[in-house]
């Protein structure tokens, strides 16, 4: 009987197999949504303050290179454009999600693709294949290992990315799958980061995307170069799986694959937020909507599936990536803000901020209260998160919402035009609207020559997001 190749080396077979033409339509229609909503992200991403100290820290090791930095006439190496595009569109909560595998897969793939894109002069149709294996590889590590990988303190965008970036980006290289998977094997030493900061605070998250994105490009050059990595890194007796979860589902890796597609169940973000709380800021918001008013709140609970208490249900945070990562903030965010903005509520990073300072949304964050509920778990799934919100009023009066299925969950998707017209009122201003509406149209042909380049040429007017 002829053995089966290991974990490591399927999913190296398979990605070397990914071709354009190839892929089902759905798949291609996916990734032109996806490589949308990647730009619309990263557009509000080119001025954070996290931004301008990564540059600081990083400017005696970058130097020029043919790979585009977003939204920019600057042109640096790959390794390093890879880390800043991953960080301008990766640090915002507001990009892709494969809630099952959590982790956000399109920062770190795409920022890999498209700078060794550039380098190689890599057709468009030879990108979108790359970020197709790119993407699916990394949700698949990342469901075979959750979720005892997230309890045990681990940020699967930074230790899963790597390899999903190591993969489209040695894809672009024109390694075979030998070459993948060293490439592979080389990204799983630079599998890090952990998640102290949801109970401790600070920026490092900010950074996990890109440093994922530019390590596996490090570890597809130093295959290139001819550097070998274990063959067995996701399951070997001492890889990733072992060291860094408690169990190891190989099968999430085999199931389906080349033919049943992850990509086709990503959340796509309404909100600058965490997509495990998207269903509750949805309830709160239809609270409003049907006539409750935030003065008149006494106080709000929260019924969630168990897999978000502890991490995600503290009532004050400390600084703004908790604040995106609160689901009792973020509830707080949105009746508080639906009832001062028209349709659609939108929240994003600046609203989180501005919330911060914000004496009442701070006291109805500490009215909140979490609690698991059977049928908020019964409707939750590997794809998205459902949620209750009950709000008892001051008469003793009591309002509920459930939200089964958040808006951009794979069964309730965001369609092109609404990306396209989300694309348009996050960019109001700083890119003309018929230049906008070409850049998209273009986007659609991978096919055409200079596609990549086409890409990256898109530029914003000055000023602030």
């Amino acid at each position: 009987m002829t053995q089966r190749p290991s974990a490591t080396q399927h999913l190296a077979d398979f990605a070397a197999a990914v071709q354009h033409d190839t892929l089902p339509h759905k798949v291609r229609a996916c990734l032109q949504t996806l490589l949308i909503d990647y730009f619309r992200v990263a557009s509000l991403g080119t001025a954070t303050p996290w931004l301008a100290k990564l540059r600081a820290g990083l400017q005696p090791v970058t130097g020029p290179g043919p790979a585009t930095v977003l939204y920019s006439d600057e042109r640096v190496d790959v390794v390093r454009a890879a880390y800043l595009n991953g960080v301008i569109a990766g640090s915002l909560e507001w990009d892709d999600t494969h809630v099952g595998a959590m982790l956000h897969p399109g920062v770190t793939v795409w920022p890999a693709a498209l700078a060794v894109g550039e380098m190689t002069g890599a057709a468009g149709t030879e990108i979108i294949a790359a970020v197709a294996a790119g993407y699916e590889v990394m949700i698949r590590v990342g469901l075979s290992v959750q979720p005892s990988h997230f309890r045990r303190g681990f940020q699967s965008t930074a230790t899963c990315g790597v390899f999903g970036a190591a993969v489209a980006a040695a894809k672009l290289l024109g390694l075979d799958a030998t070459g993948i998977r060293n490439a592979m094997g080389i990204a799983g030493s630079s599998a890090a980061g952990v998640t102290q900061f949801f109970l401790s605070g600070s920026e490092v998250k900010r950074l996990h995307a890109g440093r994922a994105s530019s390590a596996g490009v490090e570890a597809a050059l130093f295959a290139q170069a001819g550097l070998s990595g274990p063959p067995d890194v996701l399951e070997g007796r001492q890889g990733f799986a072992h060291a860094l979860a408690d169990a190891f589902d190989e099968e999430a890796i085999r199931a389906g694959l080349g033919t049943d597609f992850h990509i086709l169940r990503l959340q796509m973000k309404a909100h600058a937020l965490s997509a495990r709380v998207l269903a509750a800021v949805e309830a709160a918001e239809r609270l409003v909507r049907r006539g409750v008013a935030p003065e008149s709140i006494a106080a709000v609970e929260i019924g969630v599936p168990k897999v978000i208490m502890g991490r995600l249900t503290h009532n004050a945070p400390a600084d703004l990536q908790q604040a995106q990562m609160s689901a009792p903030f973020a509830v707080a965010m949105a009746l508080t803000f639906t009832a001062e903005r028209p349709l659609p509520l939108v929240i994003g990073v600046t609203d989180c901020a501005m919330a911060l300072a914000r004496a009442e949304i701070g006291a109805l964050s500490r009215r909140i209260t979490c609690v698991v509920d059977p049928a908020i778990e019964a409707t939750s799934t590997t794809e998205y998160v459902s949620a209750r919100v009950s709000v008892m009023l001051h008469d003793g009066t009591r309002h509920e919402q459930v939200v089964p299925v958040p808006l951009g969950a794979p069964d309730r998707p965001m369609t092109t035009g609404d990306l396209r017209d989300r694309f348009h009122a996050v960019t109001q201003g700083r890119i003309a609207a018929a230049a906008l509406d070409a850049w998209i149209e273009a986007a659609a042909h991978p096919q055409r020559a200079g596609w990549g380049a086409a890409l990256m040429a898109l530029r914003l007017r000055e000023g602030p997001p």
